[in-house]
């Protein structure tokens, strides 16, 4: 899996920061952190594509650990190792540290309440061919409505290209429909199995999560002021301070 999935890199030396992204996003998500990353991280960084994202393979059927386990063989595992994961990402960021030796987790933007109807709705989606574009702007708006972004990215901006697919003068999503069948994570059984540091951090205005869901499970929180589901895209300068305890 180490040849296949797409990997962004930078910097040097420890500790390994692995930056991993939600669900229909890419590694991409994570350009706006590069300068502040060269200031603030004192090692290296890398934001891999989760499989059937961007252009990363897809999985038969995709599970919290079996996208964990992608992600371990991309890893230095002689390496400190710190994940900051948004969203799925988060959820993956847990699953991993039954993989392998991982310092610390910070968990952005995880959805921790679901509904059954919710879940159904994301089977639904799970269940359904790619949809083809006429258009690349099409396809784009697309992306950007999957994966949150609509508003934060323009349909031209170079970082939504990693998010699309061109064939024969039609467009899709990179992202394999499949993995909206992710379902939904078992939050306490993921903290109770880990022995890395964790904290869960949130947008104010994160429509997806609520400040009492995260305080209930137990570990250190914390919420961004003024900021939304993808608070990394928003602000890195002050989403990136999350780390700071771990470097």
């Amino acid at each position: 899996m180490e040849s296949q999935l797409r990997v962004q890199r930078g910097g040097q030396g420890d500790p390994q920061l692995v930056l991993l992204h939600g669900l229909g996003a890419t590694g991409d998500v994570w350009k706006g952190w590069r300068s502040w990353l060269d200031r603030a991280w004192p090692g290296r960084w890398l934001a891999p594509d989760l499989p059937g994202h961007g252009g990363s393979p897809p999985l038969p059927a995709y599970t919290f650990d079996g996208l964990a386990s992608a992600v371990a063989e991309v890893l230095d595992t002689d390496s400190s190792t710190v994940v900051l994961g948004h969203s799925l990402g988060g959820v993956v960021g847990l699953a991993l540290t039954r993989r392998t030796q991982v310092h610390a987790v910070v968990g952005l933007g995880i959805k921790v309440a679901w509904t059954d109807d919710e879940l159904q709705r994301a089977k639904a989606l799970a269940a359904k061919p790619p949809a083809w574009f006429a258009s690349r702007d099409e396809a784009a708006t697309r992306y950007l409505r999957v994966s949150g972004l609509t508003g934060l990215l323009a349909v031209d901006d170079a970082a939504v290209d990693s998010g699309l697919i061109e064939q024969d003068g039609r467009w899709r999503l990179a992202m394999d429909p499949a993995a909206f069948g992710v379902g939904a994570p078992d939050m306490r059984a993921l903290l109770a199995g880990t022995e890395a540091a964790v904290l869960l951090a949130r947008g104010e205005h994160d429509p997806m999560n609520a400040d009492e869901q995260l305080t209930e499970l137990g570990s250190p929180t914390v919420t961004l002021a003024g900021l939304g589901h993808n608070a990394h895209v928003e602000n890195p300068e002050l989403t990136i301070t999350l780390l700071d305890p771990y470097r």
